[in-house]
């Protein structure tokens, strides 16, 4: 099998879990107290890193593939617990605070796997030994650190757990759809992880193909998105003066298209007649111009995402809460997918990276409109914002 067929198929199994399990997740975070649900699943994880790192022991891709589906029904069991433990923690006037701090935490720690891992890869044969203390340690802090999470009394103690995940799937997305302004939040949170799937897939090519750029140069690419994110959520709750603030979410939509609009302009970049490192990524004006269009476009992200986040949380009815949260999470990954499949499709149209980048912008502004006309809080919020 080719490198491409891999990766598509590793990021399958990945996500295979979030539409099989979540409803589930979301059943057993609602039905149980959830710091001691955590401190399971935390320990799970331990388990699960400890077969793959039997897997790089082994060098047995197939094993290694089974152990990534472990892992991504792991996260799936998280997810609801992770964002349905904050409202019982934080006080509503907290809640954009907190969720920028775990956005902002969830980026860091997807670009700091990705270093890691490319770095471990390199070391050749000492790479499974480095991998398998990483892995673990990894796993052991995060038990360590789940130890300290406080009780969390259950949402809906006589729930009856449903463990068919096609029917619990298919119920858990009904009653998402029940209420319409927690639908429509839903479905705009999810388009930012179509909109950020979109660009990060395709950012490695960009710096690779179209700059020239050598793999660690390649990764201060990435870093800008991240760098953005960070800035944003921290932003966030100073911003939002204290409250969730939806007000916030029709600017930072603009701003990801603008951003996005600029690299449409830029056109193919003339590429570097020499690879470009870290050392010399930024005195090329091209590549400084494409990092800062993205750290705009994480930033503004950020800001897009959080009080959207965090108005889910408060506007849920409290029983439901995690359910609603692994609807969330069920819409995320059915996005994601999509933006694979919308992605290869531009692809074998002839669409380059950079157009590709003007098609998501034109689609970010058609969808936040369409969010703006659907919920007018949007607008009423903004216009607040604007006169004071």
């Amino acid at each position: 099998m080719d490198t491409r067929t891999l990766v598509v198929m590793t990021g399958a199994i990945f996500i295979l879990p979030f539409f099989m399990f979540s409803a589930l997740a979301g059943q057993l975070a609602d039905r149980y107290e959830k710091s001691r649900l955590i401190r399971t699943i935390k320990t799970t994880e331990i388990a699960v890193m400890g077969l793959g790192a039997a897997g790089f022991l082994l060098g047995d891709y197939i094993f290694l593939l089974v152990v990534l589906f472990l892992m991504g029904t792991q996260s799936a069991f998280f997810g609801p617990l992770k964002y349905g433990v904050l409202p019982q923690h934080l006080t509503r006037e907290e809640l954009t605070g907190g969720n920028g701090l775990i956005q902002m935490a969830t980026y860091v720690a997807i670009l700091g796997g990705s270093v890691l891992g490319g770095v471990l890869a390199s070391l050749g044969r000492s790479a499974p030994v480095a991998i398998v203390f990483s892995v673990v340690g990894l796993a052991l802090a995060g038990r360590l650190a789940a130890q300290y999470i406080p009780v969390a009394a259950p949402n809906e103690a006589a729930l009856k757990i449903d463990f068919n995940p096609f029917t619990s799937t298919w119920a858990l997305m009904n009653d998402s759809r029940q209420n319409r302004e927690l639908f429509i939040l839903i479905s705009l949170i999810s388009t930012f992880w179509f909109v950020g799937a979109t660009y990060l897939s395709v950012v490695p090519t960009f710096g690779k193909e179209l700059l020239n750029a050598n793999e660690q140069a390649v990764t201060l690419l990435s870093a800008a998105f991240t760098l953005g994110i960070g800035v944003g959520s921290l932003s966030c709750e100073r911003l939002s003066r204290g409250q969730i603030e939806l007000g916030l979410v029709p600017p930072a939509a603009v701003l990801i298209s603008i951003a996005s609009f600029d690299v449409w302009l830029a056109g193919t970049p003339l590429r570097s007649a020499v690879q470009l490192t870290p050392e010399t990524f930024f005195g090329y004006p091209p590549a400084l111009r494409v990092f800062g269009d993205l750290t705009l476009i994480g930033a503004a992200g950020a800001l897009y995402i959080v009080p959207l986040y965090a108005a889910l949380q408060a506007r849920v009815e409290a029983r439901f809460c995690a359910r609603m949260l692994a609807a969330l999470n069920v819409t995320n990954a059915l996005f994601m997918v999509v933006s694979a499949g919308f992605t290869l499709l531009l692809f074998q149209l002839g669409v380059t990276i950079t157009q590709l980048f003007g098609i998501v912008a034109g689609l970010n502004l058609a969808i936040i409109m369409f969010g703006m006309y659907l919920l007018p809080e949007f607008r009423q919020r903004l216009k607040i914002r604007i006169c004071n």
